[in-house]
């Protein structure tokens, strides 16, 4: 757009919507300022752009001073135009040409200007007079100058410069003579092209000086340079150079400035003599990036001639200035002394604020980079993708760049550091606080899902019980809770009639008496709704646990325990266990345990009790024979403040255990029974005796004979004991038989008793003393060796078996003799021939005939005959070894030797006193019989020094 300056307020300049097309009217679309609000507005509905009440001069703008070109000097605005609830923000860059008016007179640097003219200057000279200046440009500047009273011998000329600038020239159209008119004063005037047109004059006095006809000459026309901006004073910028072709005074030079502006003068310096240029002030190129300006070399001659150069000087960057950041308000959020309101629920991607960096350096020294600093949720995102935007300024829009939480962080103080790309680089910093506005999103929350509450029993209705405290997050009216109560929602059960709460303070009370032995938890849900529109809830779950008051008692499962324990069990082995409960709980239901006396202090010492089981123990091993039962109390005492305790009665029975074997009373291993051969079949021979100290099947006793009975003459009665007689006696039979009894009882595993019962067969006891000795005899022979009747009967068929079998031999040899001496005379009688009617010789070999019936001589005394001399020696003779085994027994007797057999050398069974002859001097095998169980695994025992009482024992079904 373009504007003339000095203007009044509300010109109109334009209307920004309709040059961007854009539709308005429906309201759904604003237009907002961002910047140049200092000297526009903009209509927010239509778009309409127009002046404030601030004027406009542009010869004051700061951006205008050093313009020369009236098309550059403009001011920048930017447009905001933004969608429906902000939902889009585009910004758009403008710019108005600021256009200049005559309002500045052009003027000269001195209301008296001096020149100086030599005498005898032939007509046409021309002198430079100094420039006037005007602050308006084009057609408003300089347009003439004019000498209002013009003297014959001066005229004025005006030429234009390369530059574009008029120069005024005085032209000597007559004679000089400094003796007839040394000085001249003329009126000067410059007049702009403006309508209407501005004018000033000034006096020039025109001197008229001796004459000096060589002007001094610069080397060079235009002399340029560069210096550094931020140049120190004095230092040397370079040198002009002008030479002189006369000599003396007209030829000596002096360089001064010529058509130069104040700031030229003050900021350089030159050397009148030298012609040295130099810094006197610090020059900044932000605020002069050229200075143009011409220098006059003057002679000294009179009058003085002069020669003009240009001298062009070009201020360079340097990196002085950090980055400016300006951050202003975008659409309709409010931003107001560096803090923008946004409310939590903006969208994210939301521009927030405009920022603008921009460094007064050039070049690499104004390229910025700008970032925001730390953890926030925000960035920066360029406001427009122009690649014609300068590197020195630049804009962002600040988004967010993730949800804002009011509860969370409620300001955010958005830094942005902005960085330029000199050496060494230059930054700064802004800040923004974003103040992030509330909204009710936030519920109320319980600090604890679940709250647990211990309350006490037996408590007074209206006591509190809980409080209960929700906290949200939220501010003000959203921060406002009330409580209520409600059921579980894993129960439909109403407690509003037990408990209730306080709806400001949460305090939740019970409305009734509490016991815990009825029920000892109770469940139910607090809900906290806010203010806030719409409200928002939370709720927590109560759970109430009733605690314990010592109101009860400990009670045992039954008044009187009775336990049934087997004897002999080991000591600290368990016995029973006792069952004792307590409805209260914790401390008031740990119960402590103790054995209490019961009649006759029998659990004294004896028995203990586990506090934690109630599992009791024996300190001793149970003996059912010395003790069958035991009778204690057990007593149960709480923890509770008082105590309270019970007790009950333990009754403790013992059980039998098969731990003592049968003790055989009758007969005795040393006595012996007297048995008639004519006795008859079942006749009861004896009875075998015998007790056990246990009880039950452990005392339930069966008899049996595992040894002594070869002949199979008896049998016991398992049950009774009764030994009788089941064979017929034969005369074999006679004499001393040893029955091995073995009693049994039914326990598990059985024990076992051995006796043995001698029974002396004969008619008639004549000779006890030898019976005696036999048994005594009998105790000290082994148990397999079965001892009965006679055994010399046994030895008279063994001999009457080897007569037999020696003459069948002697018959078998002879009979063999002969067959040789038949076959030897049969080969002779083929060689001689057979004689008829002779008669042969007699065989040597034929055996002579005895006369069967011939009997041998008896002693005529009718004596038998004399008896050998070791007729009463009973010799053993060892039979052959027929593996025999006793089934009933475990001990193995197959490798066992053979029992020894007895015969008498005479006197034959029919001896009417066979007990008699039964004496030997030969040694027996001797081995010993212990008196307790024996060892399992040997073979053979027997009894020696066997004390007469029967205390064979046996473990199981051994028989040694």
């Amino acid at each position: 757009y373009r504007l003339a300056e000095e203007g009044p307020a509300d010109i109109r300049i334009g209307n920004v919507a309709s040059d961007l097309g854009i539709v308005t009217g429906s309201g759904e679309v604003t237009f907002s300022l961002e910047s140049g609000s200092d000297y526009l507005k903009i209509d927010n509905m239509t778009g309409e752009l127009s002046t404030t009440e601030r004027r406009i001069d542009r010869e004051k703008l700061p951006q205008c001073q050093m313009i020369f070109d009236e098309n550059e000097c403009f001011l920048d605005f930017e447009v905001s135009v933004i969608g429906p609830s902000q939902s889009w923000v585009d910004l758009f860059e403008g710019r108005v040409i600021i256009l200049d008016i005559n309002d500045n007179t052009p003027t000269f640097p001195s209301p008296v200007l001096t020149l100086t003219v030599e005498e005898n200057r032939p007509v046409g000279t021309l002198y430079l007079l100094p420039t006037a200046t005007d602050r308006d440009f084009g057609r408003n500047g300089i347009e003439r100058y004019e000498l209002l009273q013009e003297p014959s011998v001066f005229e004025l000329q005006v030429a234009d410069t390369l530059d574009g600038e008029k120069q005024p020239q005085l032209i000597v159209k007559g004679a000089l003579d400094r003796e007839q008119r040394d000085s001249y004063e003329l009126s000067l005037r410059v007049r702009d092209g403006g309508d209407p047109a501005r004018s000033s004059q000034a006096i020039l006095r025109v001197l008229i000086t001796d004459v000096n006809d060589n002007s001094p000459r610069f080397e060079k026309s235009v002399y340029e340079a560069d210096l550094a901006e931020n140049s120190s004073p004095g230092t040397p910028i370079l040198q002009l150079r002008a030479t002189d072709l006369d000599v003396g005074v007209n030829g000596q030079i002096e360089y001064v400035f010529g058509a130069a502006t104040e700031s030229v003068r003050r900021l350089l310096r030159l050397d009148e003599t030298s012609g040295w240029l130099s810094v006197l002030h610090r020059i900044d190129r932000e605020e002069v990036n050229q200075l143009r300006f011409t220098v006059m070399a003057r002679d000294r001659g009179q009058p003085p001639k002069t020669d003009k150069a240009t001298v062009v000087l070009n201020i360079r960057d340097e990196n002085d200035n950090v980055p400016t950041i300006d951050i202003r308000k975008i659409g309709r959020i409010p931003l107001r002394d560096g803090v923008a309101s946004v409310a939590e629920d903006v969208l994210v991607d939301t521009p927030i604020a405009l920022v603008q960096v921009s460094d007064r350096d050039q070049g690499e020294n104004g390229v910025v980079t700008c970032t925001v600093v730390g953890d926030v949720p925000f960035q920066l995102k360029p406001a427009s993708e122009g690649e014609g935007e300068p590197q020195n300024k630049r804009k962002y829009f600040l988004h967010t760049s993730a949800p804002l939480d009011y509860e969370a962080v409620r300001d955010y103080n958005v830094v942005i550091v902005a960085v330029d790309s000199g050496s060494p680089s230059l930054s700064s910093n802004n800040s923004l606080l974003v103040r992030v506005g509330d909204t009710n999103d936030n519920p109320p929350v319980f600090s604890q899902a679940v709250l647990e509450v211990s309350f006490p029993e037996n408590n007074l209705p209206g006591e509190r019980v809980a409080t209960v405290v929700a906290t949200d997050a939220d501010s003000g009216k959203n921060a406002e809770i009330t409580y209520s109560l409600e059921a579980s929602p894993l129960s439909s059960e109403a407690l509003g009639s037990i408990f209730s709460i306080d709806p400001d303070s949460g305090d939740v009370s019970v409305q009734a008496v509490l016991d815990r032995e009825q029920r000892d938890t109770y469940e139910f849900q607090v809900t906290a709704r806010d203010k806030g529109v719409p409200s928002l809830q939370g709720s927590t779950t109560v759970v109430v646990r009733v605690a314990d008051r010592n109101d009860n008692e400990p009670r045992f499962m039954q008044d009187v325990f009775t336990f049934y324990v087997k004897e002999n069990l080991q000591p600290n082995s368990p016995v029973g266990m006792v069952t004792v409960m307590d409805f209260d709980k914790g401390r008031n239901a740990e119960l402590s345990l103790s054995i209490q006396p019961g009649d006759h202090d029998q659990a004294t010492g004896i028995f203990s009790i586990e506090n934690d089981t109630g599992t009791i123990f024996s300190t001793i091993s149970f003996d059912r024979e010395q003790q069958t039962s035991y009778t204690f109390k057990v007593k149960a005492v709480d923890g509770g403040e008082p105590p309270r305790s019970a007790t009950a009665t333990v009754s403790l029975f013992v059980m039998d255990e098969n731990d003592n074997a049968p003790t055989v009373t009758f007969p005795s291993n040393s006595s012996y029974t007297v048995l008639p051969p004519s006795s008859n079949m079942r006749t009861v021979v004896a009875t075998v005796v015998a007790t056990d100290a246990d009880t039950g099947l452990n005392a339930d006793l069966n008899y049996s004979i595992v040894g002594g009975n070869p002949f199979k003459l008896f049998e016991i009665d398992p049950a009774s004991g009764v030994v009788s007689l089941v064979g017929k006696l034969a005369p074999k039979h006679y004499g001393l038989h040893r029955l091995v009894v073995q009693v049994n009882d039914s326990g598990q595993p059985p024990q076992s008793t051995t006796a043995l019962l001698h029974v002396f067969v004969n008619e008639s006891l004549s000779n006890a003393t030898v019976v005696e000795s036999q048994v005594a005899r009998s105790l000290h022979t082994p148990l397999a060796q079965d001892i009965a009747g006679d055994p010399s009967y046994e030895l008279s068929k063994q001999r009457l078996s080897i007569v037999i079998g020696v003459v069948a031999g002697i018959m078998t040899v002879i009979l063999l003799i002969l067959v040789v001496v038949m076959a030897r005379y049969c080969r002779s009688k083929s060689k001689h021939g057979y004689e008829a009617g002779k008669k042969d010789h007699e065989d040597f070999f034929t055996p002579q005939q005895h006369d069967k019936a011939k009997k041998p001589k008896k002693d005529k005394k009718g004596k038998k005959g004399k008896q050998p001399l070791y007729s009463s020696i009973v010799t053993v003779e060892a039979s052959k070894p027929n593996g025999q085994r006793y089934d009933s027994v475990n001990e193995k007797l197959s490798d066992s030797p053979g029992m020894g057999r007895y015969r008498s050398v005479n006197g034959g069974p029919g001896s009417p006193d066979l007990a008699r002859h039964y004496k030997s001097s030969s040694p027996l095998p001797t081995v010993q019989l212990h008196p307790q169980s024996p060892t399992a695994g040997k073979k053979h025992q027997a009894v020696q020094d066997l004390p007469p009482a029967n205390t064979f024992v046996g473990a199981g079904d051994n028989i040694s």
